[in-house]
């Protein structure tokens, strides 16, 4: 049941240190509590388990807190991945919620900021806090990939579509002051049908943290659907995903949306 613990994402490993440490938790805490303290809607079973487990050994209090921290400072050298769902939670299966890494990669970004997604509905709300992060911090460089769709049988002139989407986010979806970047994929708008979408969805934040997601910006994929992704944190993997896209737009793959 040990393993259990392990396998708690890094950011509810440190909310159990810190309950631990502070002496927030009682010994042998029931799952009721667990699931209270971090935060849980079901679950907690294992987890009382392996505190249990633990606590056999003679590890509890600050000492597990410090078990527990370790257990995060190996897998942030070795950077292990945080598995991110969307839709239904299963009990005893500790896992990131996809709007809650949505708004915590948005919301803290300090740098650089890149957002790739192939549909989004709303984008007022889905972009507000986007936009008040850019706001709040003028030096932040934020960068959208988005896709700009030919409706089957629309015959309209491809600069024609591309105003008149740049006409309604400019207008209606964004909300902000501030401008980012916007990108998109000229091959969705070939009429004799796309020779290619923009289709990932991603989030790259300060060169450090990369999370790929199946999940589109829409109220369904946030919450609702069935949708996987993965939250890394990897300079390396940061730079290479970044690269990429930088690569496409000097060449002219992706070009920007006009204001």
């Amino acid at each position: 049941m040990i393993d259990s613990l392990g396998a708690l994402p890094p950011h509810l490993r440190e909310k159990l240190a810190s309950a631990l440490d502070t002496g927030l938790l009682p010994r042998s805490p029931s799952a009721t509590t667990l699931r209270s303290i971090l935060g849980l809607r079901t679950g907690g079973e294992e987890l009382a388990a392996g505190l249990k487990e633990l606590e056999t050994l003679g590890v509890t209090g600050r000492g597990a807190a410090a078990w527990l921290r370790a257990l995060t400072r190996v897998g942030t050298r070795t950077h292990l991945p945080d598995l991110v769902w969307s839709g239904p939670e299963l009990p005893g299966v500790p896992a990131r919620d996809t709007r809650r890494v949505y708004d915590e990669l948005l919301g803290t970004a300090t740098t650089s900021l890149w957002v790739s997604t192939y549909a989004y509905f709303d984008g007022p709300q889905v972009f507000d806090q986007l936009a008040q992060r850019m706001d709040a911090v003028p030096s932040l460089n934020v960068v959208l990939l988005l896709n700009i769709e030919r409706r089957r049988g629309d015959t309209t002139a491809s600069d024609n579509l591309v105003r008149r989407f740049a006409d309604s986010f400019w207008g209606t979806d964004w909300p902000g002051s501030s401008r980012p970047s916007v990108y998109y994929d000229p091959r969705s708008l070939d009429q004799d049908g796309p020779g290619g979408v923009l289709h990932a969805k991603a989030v790259v934040t300060d060169a450090q943290s990369v999370f790929v997601t199946s999940a589109n910006l829409t109220n369904a994929a946030l919450d609702r659907n069935i949708e996987l992704g993965i939250l890394v944190r990897d300079r390396s993997l940061a730079a290479s995903v970044t690269g990429h896209l930088v690569g496409l737009i000097d060449s002219g793959l992706l070009l920007p949306l006009p204001v």
